[in-house]
């Protein structure tokens, strides 16, 4: 599996699946998950409603999948981060689910390309140095890695995008 960092906007991706970092209502919010919401359309508000229908949300740590309406991407893998308020290995456990059940839902879905944001590291306040190295780490430990190509790390701002890029050029070097 190959990991690559790039700083740009989710929503502008070419992949199989772009990842959402949702709230548990999945009915579109602020930051990452309004601007997924706003640039796919409907079809993706829809489709959670239809999740929502069945099994009321989505769990922190959990993760759904949609179609990507209007959005380059094939899909939409929407997980729902830890909110930070303090240090807690559950925290931590939970933002590593983020990652992991995102890429179980890649894989049973047959998707090799998975773009992921910095997840729970906006207005749910991660510290990004600590969220970096578990998304990094959660990725490249992932059981099932081989049957999916390639995973983007997609960092909107430069703090962010610095923390990935370091954290990654020392796992390959």
């Amino acid at each position: 599996m190959i990991l690559e960092v790039i700083k740009a906007d989710i929503t502008k991706i070419e992949a199989d699946a772009i990842v959402n970092a949702a709230n548990s209502s999945l009915l579109g919010g602020g930051g990452v998950d309004g601007a997924i919401h706003r640039k796919g359309g409907k079809a993706i508000l829809e489709a959670c409603m239809v999740i929502r229908s069945k099994q009321g949300g989505c769990k922190t740590g959990e993760a759904v999948i949609t179609t990507a309406g209007n959005l380059p991407a094939k899909f939409v893998i929407h997980t729902v981060g830890p909110v930070w308020s303090g240090e807690s290995v559950e925290k931590d456990a939970l933002l590593a689910n983020c990652y992991r059940n995102s890429l179980k839902l890649a894989v049973e879905n047959n998707l090799e390309t998975v773009a992921f944001p910095n997840i729970s590291t906006g207005i749910y306040h991660f510290p990004k140095d600590k969220a970096a190295e578990i998304a990094i780490t959660t990725v490249s430990n992932f059981a099932e890695k081989g049957k999916i190509e390639k995973v983007i790390f997609v960092c909107f701002d430069d703090e962010n995008y610095q923390l990935y890029e370091e954290k990654l050029n020392r796992i390959n070097h």
